[in-house]
């Protein structure tokens, strides 16, 4: 039964969070009031996950996120961001942070991220060890537009570059966020013609039109084809949709924290956080994303056996 630490000064926002996750059959949720409270219930219960604000008296999210990358290697965190913290929000992505959800957005995706980030933390072990014998890979997927087998692809190209040893277990999570964003790009965005704005408007009308579109010609024809080049180095994915394509240049600077509340910028910022190079096609139908390997000494102690 996967466990939930949510960490927030403000007891309305604790509650909050704490009563969308419970609503979620089959987590266990705990509390703490600030970063050190958060540590020290870590110590006492390892969890799977860490949900935490930033702004917070003693230790802040920030320095939170910086300690369980450096001791819980594993944990994964996603953070509650408020307006007026984007800079630090931004500072704790590229520190160790998995992923983030607006407070303003806490009803309609905190469920969905934390539901999404669990599935993507978890490691077969044994496959992961066998993997590590592996010296190159190359492989290419055909797929429909299909979430099942979009979150089975991350599933496997995670393990196959952290066999690889390209990226060490805290990584891991961290990359398979970036490559889940570029996927369900192509297939929403892309092959289904389904745009970001509606989200922001109706939470549930953006997935039923999916669900609509995922029946109907000309977009049940589309595929999503992936690739994947492997070595003990790096590892690069290029992955393509049969969408119209769209002008990226145009989609506000991720990198800027006054965007960070934009939906529209939200899996670019995660993709160019999470990988060292991601570059588009001239028409924007295919994203190329480079993850490097480390230097071994700087990989966090359980990163590897």
């Amino acid at each position: 039964m996967p466990s939930v630490l949510v960490v927030d000064d403000s007891l309305v926002d604790r509650r909050l969070a704490g009563g969308l996750l419970r609503g979620h059959e089959g987590w266990t949720i705990h509390f703490a009031k600030d970063g050190r409270e958060a540590l020290e219930e870590i110590e006492l219960h390892l969890p799977d996950l860490v949900v935490t604000d930033l702004n917070m008296p003693e230790l802040d999210g920030l320095e939170l996120v910086k300690m369980i990358r450096l001791n819980y290697p594993l944990v994964p965190v996603i953070l509650m961001t408020a307006q007026g913290s984007e800079q630090i929000a931004v500072q704790a992505l590229q520190t160790g942070a998995s992923s983030y959800v607006p407070k303003q957005c806490l009803s309609a995706d905190l469920c969905n991220t934390v539901e999404q980030v669990l599935s993507i933390s978890k490691a077969d072990r044994a496959q992961a060890r066998l993997m590590r014998r592996l010296k190159q890979q190359q492989v290419k997927f055909e797929l429909e537009n299909d979430h099942e087998l979009i979150s089975t692809m991350v599933q496997y190209l995670q393990d196959a570059a952290l066999g690889m040893g390209v990226c060490g277990e805290s990584d891991r999570v961290r990359m398979g966020v970036a490559l889940q964003e570029a996927l369900v790009n192509a297939c929403f965005h892309g092959n289904l013609e389904v745009s970001s704005s509606l989200r922001e408007v109706d939470h549930h009308a953006y997935y039923d039109l999916a669900r609509q579109r995922a029946e109907l010609a000309p977009y049940r024809q589309r595929r999503i084809y992936v690739s994947a080049d492997l070595s003990a180095d790096q590892a690069v994915y290029t992955i393509r949709d049969e969408g119209p394509g769209f002008d990226w240049s145009k989609l506000p600077d991720p990198t800027d924290p006054a965007n960070l509340e934009k939906p529209s910028g939200r899996g670019l910022l995660l993709m160019q956080t999470f990988m060292d190079a991601v570059e588009f096609n001239a028409s924007g139908n295919q994203v190329t994303m480079t993850k490097r390997c480390k230097p071994k000494a700087t990989q966090t102690n359980g990163d590897h056996s």
